[in-house]
């Protein structure tokens, strides 16, 4: 069965999402710990151990406190309260850190750092898992056992004001709520004044337990325009006064005889330099935490904030407030809380510490008896039951409390081993859906491979054994294989694997597709094996002046990409992939301009040259300026010269990666308040370069349209304080920018309209080239049009450059040295991959600007925010695979080949890396980065792939007509 490369490269990519997706499912299932498990009970506790014949005591420790206030300050990062500009711009708070008393601590996160898993994070004290970040969105109830729902069992009455993701996870736990929208990041005031309008009227009333407030306008001012903004101290200050009004009402309310109030100031995550978080460098992860109560000792001066992990703070909140701990947590009890209480208390509330990591470390890791730590608790255990003993048997001597101060130091030991050896332990992997996923897509990847010599030939088709191998006897087997081993795994199988939850009419489909596969590559590899007739046709990545060898270039372009995929090996290599690409763009304007100087200079006769001869003679084209000729090779000489300009500047503009992406960047130059003027004129110029490389293929419609839609642009820019207009007032109030924003998206719509029109007609009514031509380029317009809406003002640049170096490749690059489309194709795939990191996207989570997805919204709606958001994301490798479209349907002298050529090409340099990454993170899956880096560079990656089916599928519908029309 023949089917068109273009067909049959689309028709893999679907399968390879279908499999990539499987292996997601496998590789982010579930929580390390089962969210169904029965929830701690005060009645579950162990009783104090006591060593010899004595009964165990059944003594109760008091709560430490009776009134709790958490005002948690989303990315309140440590320095902001600890660091040089601390007493500046939190003056009480510091007050209070280096003379009050207090307790200090700069508490760790994890990552994911997104407010969602921190919340479940500070709540459950377990270690989310990484596919929470997606759930951020839009947050189910928190089914497993938690800080919260303890407290509402054991009869604390709980209010809450901030962040509704809270009451997304914990609904009907509080008896008051009022929540605000967390996603809008937009909002910086309404936001936080919602939350400090209830305060004075609860801070008076005496009907509550628990007070919880999440302030969320720091991080929205982070999201909008970095820690440095000017905006940043002025809410500090805010914060620093809500702190002072909520501490001096308790200590108002402070009696004598009762038990004292804890105020706790902290952050569920910090903040990068570009003002985002969900990665794991220091900024992000090291957040403040200050405990505030009078059972604290009064402070002499200011002491240096010890570390802890910030899960530390649910053991200590539920044993602080005579809760159980809840059975998923991975934390250890603060033991500065502890120090005000009596020996026998502190041993308790570790033993209760301990006695639930014990647990749990049971339940986790089937070796958990050869975990130093459980053997420490232990030995600690039996200490304390002696301890107990002698105790009872009223021994107070100085020997006595020697020995306790030596139990309680065996208690930590313990629970610092069992902590850590937990926190490893973050997730049970489906690894039947790993398997299964990886064997599916490699499968896949091979057939790729081995069907290449005839995709990429003269003819663009592939002949596929379907029906031989449908037929044939190891189908049916091997189905009989594939079944047995699905119901061997789901009947013995100790955990739930996703497989196995699939009705068996989709098991059964499943089991014969990839029978089916793995018989086809079967035969495919028969016949390539056979000495009968080989497949004939010249490969598009042959030399121009060789039929039997690649040219430097075509192995600049293989040997490249190879090199890429092999680099996805090393973390290192991930974290600074931007560094490869920079690297490989570099080379390839290098070895362009060597082929320019050899088809210019050295090789003047090419037999290939036709009416579009690079230097044409005057016999040839008597009317052909020779003037022009003369320009055209110097601009043909210019253009990797410029190519190389363009990208070492762009490199300046974002620091992005891991290790230097603190170093300072022209963007951030260009986004402090003294260079404002700067940035106007900047945008200014790139907005109009914008329309002049744009409109010359447009219609006069789409002209007008694109002219007023970047006026809408630099206008929104200036409703949002970015840049200035000339008659602009230094004092006049900035809106939000919703009416410019959506002034601009009327002119989007109505110029993808008009593109979309005439390509339908194109397509449909007329085969008219010319008519298509048009249609694709105003697309591709209206697409410009709503990137550089998108983009910050500083990006701007990013995007000149890009079309630019587009304008001028097709000029006198591509089409003047008769590049095939296979060449085309990898040359747009490697500026997509460069130009996504230009645009100071890395391999983190962290770096994803979630603000432009509220571009034109008033409040936060989850579909078009997301759409937004991906879309700017990945606007450099989207607009380079449109212009690889729009050049390969545009060209006269391509054939119908071409564009199959270049979507099989897109096809085998998106698959190659997706394939080698995941088999490569299922062999690495235990790697200490895994969730740091590898992880967010596998969705990444599953984007990628996306895109690349998005753009293939469109291939084959700009060859429909064309087809017709060779027929």
């Amino acid at each position: 069965m023949k089917v068109r490369s273009s067909v049959f490269a689309s028709l893999i990519l679907i399968f390879e999402i279908l499999g990539v997706a499987f292996f997601l499912r496998g590789f982010f299932p579930m929580s390390a710990i089962s969210s169904q498990r029965s929830k701690s009970r005060l009645s579950d506790q162990p009783p104090e151990p006591l060593s010899g014949d004595m009964p165990n005591s059944s003594y109760v420790v008091k709560p430490l406190f009776k009134r709790v206030v958490i005002m948690l300050v989303d990315a309140l990062r440590e320095d902001f309260v600890f660091g040089a500009n601390g007493r500046k711009h939190m003056p009480y708070t510091r007050h209070l850190v280096e003379r009050g008393s207090t307790l200090s601590f700069v508490a760790k996160a994890r990552a994911p750092t997104v407010t969602m898993p921190r919340i479940k994070a500070l709540t459950t004290g377990g270690i989310p898992v990484f596919n929470d970040v997606v759930r951020n969105l839009n947050s189910p109830a928190l089914l497993e056992d938690n800080l919260i729902w303890q407290a509402k069992t054991a009869g604390k009455k709980m209010i809450f004001y901030g962040d509704d993701t809270w009451l997304r996870l914990f609904p009907k736990h509080f008896m008051e709520y009022d929540g605000t929208q967390s996603l809008f990041v937009s909002d910086y005031t309404e936001v936080d004044n919602n939350v400090t309008a209830h305060l004075d009227s609860t801070l008076k009333r005496d009907d509550w337990d628990i007070l919880i407030l999440h302030y969320l306008g720091l991080d929205h001012i982070g999201h909008i325009s970095g820690p440095h903004s000017s905006l940043v101290p002025p809410k500090l200050l805010e914060m620093d006064d809500i702190l002072k009004k909520i501490h001096t009402a308790l200590i108002s309310k402070e009696a004598e005889g009762t038990l004292p109030y804890l105020l706790v100031l902290c952050g569920d995550h910090g903040m990068s330099e570009s003002g985002s978080h969900g990665g794991s460098s220091e900024l992000e992860v090291n957040t403040a935490l200050v405990l505030i109560s009078p059972a604290f000792k009064r402070k002499v001066g200011m002491e240096k904030p010890t570390e802890v992990e910030q899960v530390d703070l649910t053991p200590t909140l539920a044993l602080s407030l005579g809760l159980p701990i809840s059975q998923n947590n991975v934390g250890r009890v603060i033991p500065g809380v502890l120090e005000e209480s009596s020996l026998r208390d502190q041993l308790r509330f570790l033993h209760l510490n301990g006695h639930q990591l014990k647990c749990l470390l049971k339940d986790s890791i089937p070796d958990y008896e050869k975990e130093p730590g459980f053997e420490q608790y232990r030995m600690a255990e039996k200490a304390h039951g002696s301890w107990m003993k002698r105790y009872l048997e009223g021994n107070g001597s100085e020997v006595l409390t020697n020995m306790g101060k030596k139990v309680l130091k065996q208690y930590l030991e313990a629970l610092a081993s069992m902590s850590s050896a937990l926190s490893k332990y973050q997730g049970k992997y489906d690894m039947y859906s790993i398997i299964a996923g990886v064997a599916f897509v490699f499968q896949l990847l091979l057939v790729l491979l081995l069907a290449m010599p005839q995709a990429l030939s003269g003819a663009a088709a592939v002949d596929l054994p379907v029906v031989s191998s449908l037929l044939s006897l190891p189908f049916y087997l091997l189905c009989l294989l594939l079944a047995s081993v699905h119901v061997l795994v789901c009947t013995s199988t100790e955990s739930c694997c996703y497989f196995c939850s699939f009705s068996w009419g989709l098991v059964f489909a499943a089991i014969t597709v990839s029978s089916a596969i793995s018989c086809l590559l079967l035969s495919m590899i028969t016949r390539l094996l056979s000495p009968g007739p080989k497949f004939h046709g010249k490969s598009p990545l042959q030399s121009s002046s060789s039929e039997s060898s690649l040219s430097e270039l075509d192995v600049l372009l293989l040997v490249g990409t190879a090199s890429h995929t092999l680099s996805l090996a090393s973390t290192s290599f991930i974290e600074e992939e931007h560094q490869t690409w920079y690297f490989l763009l570099s080379t390839l304007c290098l070895a362009v301009f060597q082929d320019v100087c050899r088809k210019y200079f050295r090789e003047k006769n090419d037999p290939r040259d036709d009416e579009e001869y690079i230097i044409p003679s005057k016999d040839r084209l008597p009317g052909y300026p020779k003037t022009e000729v003369c320009s055209e090779k110097w601009l043909a000489l210019a253009t990797p010269l410029f190519t190389l300009l363009c990208c070492r500047l762009l490199r300046s503009l974002n620091q992005t990666g891991v290790q230097w992406a603190h170093l300072p960047d022209v963007g951030h130059w260009l986004n402090s308040g003294e260079h404002k003027v700067v940035l106007s004129l900047l945008a200014a110029f790139c907005l109009a370069l914008i329309y002049f490389l744009i409109q010359r293929r447009c219609s006069m419609v789409s002209k007008v349209a694109l002219a007023l839609g970047l006026l809408g642009v630099y206008s929104y820019r200036a409703a949002v304080g970015n840049v200035l207009f000339p008659w602009q007032q230094p004092t006049q109030n900035m809106s939000k920018g919703t009416v410019e924003a959506r002034f601009v998206y009327v002119f989007i719509l109505g110029i993808l309209f008009t593109g979309t029109k005439d390509l339908l007609r194109s397509q449909i009514i007329t085969a008219d080239s010319k008519l298509k031509n048009r249609g694709l380029w105003e697309i591709y317009s209206g697409l410009v049009l709503l990137v550089s809406l998108l983009f910050r003002a500083h990006n701007l640049p990013v995007l000149c450059c890009c079309l630019l170096i587009q304008t001028f490749m097709a000029q006198f690059i591509w089409k003047k040295l008769h590049y095939d489309a296979a060449q085309t194709t990898i040359m747009h795939y490697w500026f997509g991959q460069a130009f996504f990191y230009f645009q100071g996207n890395s391999n983190k989570v962290s770096t994803i600007d979630v603000s432009v997805g509220l571009v034109g919204l008033e409040s936060y709606v989850e579909a078009p925010a997301i759409f937004l958001t991906a879309l700017s994301t990945y606007a450099g490798p989207l607009l380079w695979a449109c212009h690889l479209v729009c050049y390969l349907s545009s060209e006269k002298h391509r054939t119908l080949a071409a564009i199959s050529h270049g979507c099989y090409c897109l096809a085998v340099l998106r698959s190659v890396p997706a394939a080698a990454y995941i088999v490569l993170i299922t062999i690495m899956r235990n790697h200490p980065f895994i969730w740091s880096v590898f992880s967010p560079k596998l969705l990444y990656e599953a984007m990628h792939l996306l895109l690349t089916t998005a753009v293939c599928l469109f291939f084959i519908a700009m060859e429909q007509r064309s087809s017709f029309s060779a027929l």
